[in-house]
């Protein structure tokens, strides 16, 4: 039997080599839901939404194995604000907004509420899982969860793990593991998590959930400084990345640079709107 699935075409906007997602933060949260609540048949693979920062950029430009596996997702979205700031500088086509998932779960949470779409939450320590599944479900007592898995299981275990959040029928699985590791594993996991609706890597997610991370002050995030506000909080684990990385991530946007001069940000909105309308 066929089964009807949503079928929109998100312009893309091209930083470094990687194509990515020009959506707002609405109408993500409205695709999610749209595909949680759509029905779906069991060997059907899940939607891959990833997301790409500095330290994404840096990566794929020094591992092109890594590249690859990004680009196996069905969704890259800009999750670092300096992403943003970049394409509305270079870039023929403006950014509209961030897509931070550590703001997307919520609007997405709030949706699911209405329509029962039901999350698992997979990644973080024991600690930090349960605790930020116990603080989704106080911000949003109808929410529903299939499940949640911390991500510290050994390798051999990693089969049952799969099967046991396949079981449990999540709509939407977010993936915590941190970059690199969690595009790894829906790279070798993709085929067998058919069934679930979508799949949405994200980072240290839990950690700010359950608030053992903080985020950076507003006018920080909006000036794309939230990596200097982490690196202060961590200067020995995370000073160094952001040194290493941040340079070669702006020598590879400049590298690959669109020369072509930005379009209005009316403009990008109206061509997001007659994308939709025309599936």
């Amino acid at each position: 039997m066929d089964v009807e699935r949503p079928n929109i075409i998100w312009p893309t906007v091209p930083l470094a080599t990687l194509p990515i997602v020009d959506a707002t933060m609405e109408e993500t949260a409205e695709d999610f839901i749209r595909r949680a609540s759509t029905p779906r048949a069991p060997d059907e693979k899940p939607f891959y939404s990833t997301s790409a920062n500095g330290q994404v950029i840096a990566l794929c430009h020094q591992d092109a194995q890594f590249d690859s596996i990004l680009r196996q997702a069905d969704q890259i979205h800009a999750d670092g604000m300096s992403l943003v700031i970049f394409s509305r500088h270079f870039s023929a086509r403006a950014l509209r907004e961030r897509i931070a998932t550590t703001d997307l779960v919520h609007t997405v949470a709030k949706r699911a509420e209405e329509t029962g779409a039901r999350f698992y939450f997979l990644g973080g320590s024991e600690d930090v899982n349960r605790t930020a599944v116990a603080e989704m479900q106080k911000l949003y007592p109808r929410l529903v969860f299939a499940g949640r898995q911390n991500g510290y299981f050994k390798e051999h275990e990693e089969d049952a793990v799969v099967k046991n959040i396949v079981a449990s029928q999540p709509d939407i699985l977010w993936i915590g593991f941190g970059i690199p590791l969690e595009q790894r594993f829906v790279a070798r996991n993709l085929n067998k998590l058919a069934g679930i609706a979508v799949i949405k890597t994200c980072g240290g997610l839990f950690d700010f959930i359950a608030g053992k991370n903080s985020r950076a002050p507003q006018w920080m995030q909006d000036m794309g400084l939230e990596w200097l506000y982490r690196a202060m909080l961590e200067p020995r684990r995370l000073g160094k990345r952001y040194l290493l990385t941040n340079p070669v991530a702006i020598y590879a946007m400049l590298k690959h640079r669109d020369r072509m001069p930005n379009k209005s940000r009316s403009t990008t909105r109206t061509d997001a709107k007659e994308a939709k309308k025309s599936n």
